[in-house]
């Protein structure tokens, strides 16, 4: 069947626990999901159904959002800021969802189809923020495809100083994304460097409880290579229907009758 067949055999339905579950063996998390919210799917009808013997091509999962994140703040403005933690879970809960997965079956890859997924299902979630965290958004770019703003996290402070050790005993930023790599230089390097580099690891790792005492070697390097490569990619999708009459910056004492008028 052609791509155009696909794409007209597939409908976007409300979904259970079920259908996430026919699919989450093809997410790199696996099936084990926490609290959510709604559930919808690209279900398979008419010939695609008889073709593919498959009643579910794609999934979304929306769960209930993190009480703070800063990325959020910054992506509204400050709109959540400066409220007390027990009035800002209440909002956040009542008017922001997050997307906790997008999986698409492997056959029905390279269609678009996670990008429609996301644009269609956003305004169903009812609420006036949806957004999503990706550490690698940039290689999967449909959330902006689908409509959503990305807003990138900084560098923490912590994370350039540990590159900055690398580069001074001849790791370059560049070589960072290879662990193994990376572990052989260091166990070839001279007796100066390599107390230097060590004392560098370990300050680094005094934020992660045990692993600052992990002993040395290929799994502590991967470690500490993985928290300095990881930078989170935000995404937000304000639902223009909560911004008719007036903005959601405008809406600071989150009046739930002016938020929803329109």
């Amino acid at each position: 069947m052609d791509c155009c067949t696909v794409v007209e055999d597939l409908r976007v339905e409300r979904g259970n626990i079920e259908d996430y579950r026919k699919l989450s063996r093809y997410h790199y998390r696996g099936e084990r999901l926490g609290p959510y919210s709604d559930i919808f799917v690209l279900r398979c009808g008419g010939r695609l159904w008889l073709a593919s013997h498959t009643e579910v091509a794609g999934v979304i999962v929306y769960t209930m959002p993190s009480c703070g994140l800063q990325l959020r703040n910054v992506a509204t403005g400050g709109l959540f800021a400066g409220l007390d933690r027990g009035t800002k879970m209440s909002v956040v809960n009542e008017y922001v969802r997050c997307i906790g997965r997008v999986i698409i079956e492997p056959r029905f890859r390279g269609l678009g189809l996670a990008t429609r997924l996301v644009r269609e299902t956003m305004p169903l979630a009812g609420v006036a923020i949806v957004e999503a965290l990706a550490v690698m958004g940039f290689v999967h770019p449909f959330f902006e495809k689908a409509g959503m703003k990305a807003y990138q996290g900084a560098e923490s402070r912590r994370c350039v100083q540990m590159k900055e050790a690398f580069s001074v005993v001849g790791v370059e930023e560049n070589e960072l994304l290879d662990a193994a790599a990376v572990q052989r230089k260091i166990e070839l390097l001279g007796e100066e460097e390599s107390e230097f580099i060590e004392f560098q690891i370990h300050e680094f790792l005094r934020g992660y409880g045990n692993r600052r005492t992990e002993r040395r070697g290929y799994e502590r390097t991967r470690f500490v290579l993985e928290r300095i490569n990881f930078r989170p990619v935000y995404y937000i999708w304000m639902n223009p229907k909560y911004r008719k009459d007036e903005s959601l910056s405008e809406a600071r004492s989150f009046d739930s009758a002016a938020l929803r008028s329109g």
